[in-house]
């Protein structure tokens, strides 16, 4: 008998009906008890319309849910014990006329600052990014926005950044705890790639929140001064006997510790030759000498999230045997240049970002050399030919040594990134990108430098100071030589580039980030500006993964297929595979 009694039970449904009712709508809203803003303006802000169907959950989170809710107007003001209790007050058949009552309160003022949990980062490095203070009024949106510029430090984990306000409403004062949870962000680059046509090893050491003025204090060594919030990157890559390349960077974000106004210093140094780089007769090589000093600054308008910096840099170009033009293959070129950046970053943090935007418009400008002086200057005279016997190859190779001595140019780009939660995690990207070189004096023509290089991972074998933006595309492979397979010929002066690539979080944790991509991309590069066409792209589709550790920095794996072949490099098109470093496309 129990044993049927069991099976009896394993067996038994239960149905359950439902009485769904009549749908109900909002008709009359009425605010009450408002005295520092309008029924106007707080309806506006309450985005509900007479008529819309009714639902609570919709109601509760525009008044307090949201981000832009009507509770932000008040939050945003001090009013810390704000209050919006939404009442029936009739219901007639299927409509609801809502009376929202207002208790408005004191102001509440800031009392105390605290942070919790930064064990390696200095406070005070903290509090510069910290936009409440004590005595100021409290406001939602300087909280959110400390919890952000936190986030873009690098040095805490975003997802665990928090903040408790512990309000006094006797006194009407509150305090706030931070809480950070900091997280290692030095990063160890050891490396070996293929590109160019061959093998480069890399090894490289940054150090994000470095500190000067600790460098003889032998205590803070672990293993090397840490917190003041200064970045110092050391990079060397060479293949042996044909390239080798030596970088070294420094930034303090806050120049003088009262203003976020910043200081960057880089240096390096770049061979490639055909033969062995350490000895003293090479028959074929490039050398490149380059440093660079750059202010920055934010600023207040048209808001607080727009920068703007401004560098001075120089760059030495020493080839031998080296074709950079058909015409000009030996020779000493010196670039001298002031680039200003404007951009525009609102993105929630820097590794994951779910909303906001990072734009960026930047100009490069070399002195117009050629206006300053008489036409053609680089043409020898009669007796100057002479004394190269009429070579015309000789002379040539002489007038373009001459001509490309001091280099002229202006360079444009234009990048811009919008980060999209479209569901929880799952995140849209949209990117934009175009460049443009151009030229002071048509006689002159175009630099044999600085042009834009388009197709492959981005990498091309690691060469960064060969004189030119490496731009990458999935999908197509990086050129015969390492110089993009979708690059223009002889060089690409202009380029455009969109992507649209969806991101899910595969793993958020402290010790690995990780997340999934399918993208589309599309680009194109010009010779000149004459034969720009928008819609003439190359297009290409895929899939990636990206791994952030800690030591290592980002990671990236892409495989995309290029639907399109291109004439000037068959078969660099169709199923192609890409790894990164260090770059999130």
């Amino acid at each position: 008998m129990d044993e049927l009694k069991t099976q009896f039970y394993k067996t038994m449904n239960i149905n359950i009906k439902v009485e769904e009712g009549n749908k109900y709508y909002f008709r009359n809203i009425e605010w009450v008890g408002n005295t520092k803003y309008p029924s106007e303006m707080l309806s506006a802000q309450l985005e509900i319309e007479k008529g819309d169907v009714f639902d609570q959950s919709r109601l509760d989170k525009r008044l307090y849910g949201e981000e832009n809710a009507v509770s932000a107007l008040y939050l945003d003001r001090g009013y810390l014990f704000f209050q919006a209790i939404p009442v029936e007050v009739q219901v007639d058949n299927d409509s609801i006329d809502l009376q929202i009552r207002i208790y408005e309160g004191k102001q509440a003022r800031i009392n105390n600052v605290v942070i919790h949990g930064n064990d390696r980062t200095n406070e005070y490095v903290i509090r510069r990014e910290v936009w409440t203070h004590p005595g100021e009024l409290f406001s939602k949106s300087d909280v959110q926005r400390t919890i952000r510029e936190l986030a873009t430090l690098g040095y805490f984990d975003p997802e665990k950044l928090d903040v408790k306000p512990i309000p006094n409403q006797a006194d009407g004062t509150v305090d706030l705890e931070y809480t950070v949870v900091e997280r290692a962000s030095d990063q160890i680059e050891l490396s070996g790639g293929w590109g160019g046509g061959m093998v480069i090893g890399t090894l490289g050491l940054t150090f994000t929140n470095f500190s000067v003025q600790n460098i003889f204090n032998l205590d803070s060594y672990s293993p090397l001064p840490t917190g003041d919030g200064q970045k110092l990157s050391i990079r060397a890559q060479t293949s042996g006997k044909h390239y080798r390349s030596m970088s070294f960077s420094f930034t303090e974000p806050w120049l003088g510790g009262r203003k976020p106004n910043s200081l960057s210093l880089s240096f390096y140094h770049t061979v490639r030759s055909s033969s062995n780089v350490y000895s003293s007769n090479i028959s074929q090589y490039m050398k490149i000498s380059g440093a660079a000093v750059g202010l920055g600054r934010r600023l207040s308008w048209p808001d607080n999230y727009f920068t703007l910096y401004n560098e001075l840099s120089y760059q030495r170009y020493n080839i031998k045997n080296y074709a950079v033009l058909s015409e000009f293959s030996t020779g000493v070129s010196n670039n001298l240049s002031i680039t200003t950046v404007i951009a525009r970053n609102s993105l929630d943090q820097q590794l994951y970002p779910r909303r906001g935007a990072n734009v960026s418009l930047s100009i490069q400008l070399t002195p117009p050399y050629s206006l300053m002086r008489k036409s053609e200057f680089w043409e020898l005279s009669n007796e100057k030919k002479k004394d190269l016997e009429n070579d015309s190859r000789s002379i040539r190779e002489e007038e373009m040594r001459r001509k490309y001595k001091l280099i002229e140019f202006h360079k444009w780009k234009f990048k811009a990134d919008w980060f999209n939660a479209i569901y929880g995690n799952l995140v849209l990207r949209t990117n934009f990108e175009f460049g443009l070189l151009g030229y002071y004096n048509s006689r002159w023509g175009y630099s044999p430098f600085e042009s834009f290089q388009l197709g492959g991972d981005g990498m091309q074998g690691g060469n960064y100071y060969y004189g030119y933006d490496v731009i990458p595309l999935r999908g197509y492979d990086n050129g015969n030589n390492g110089n993009g397979s979708l690059t223009a010929y002889p060089q690409g002066n202009v380029y455009q580039k969109l992507s649209v690539e969806l991101r899910y979080p595969l793993s958020m944790k402290e010790s690995a980030t990780i997340w999934a991509a399918a993208f589309y991309d599309a680009g194109n590069s010009w010779y000149e500006m004459k034969d720009y066409n928008p819609y003439s792209l190359y297009r290409s589709a895929g899939v990636g993964v990206r791994f952030f550790l800690p030591m290592l920095g980002l990671l990236g794996l892409d495989w995309g297929y290029g639907f399109d072949s291109n004439p000037r490099n068959p078969g660099s098109n169709g199923s192609q595979f890409a790894f990164t470093i260090g770059q999130a496309f």
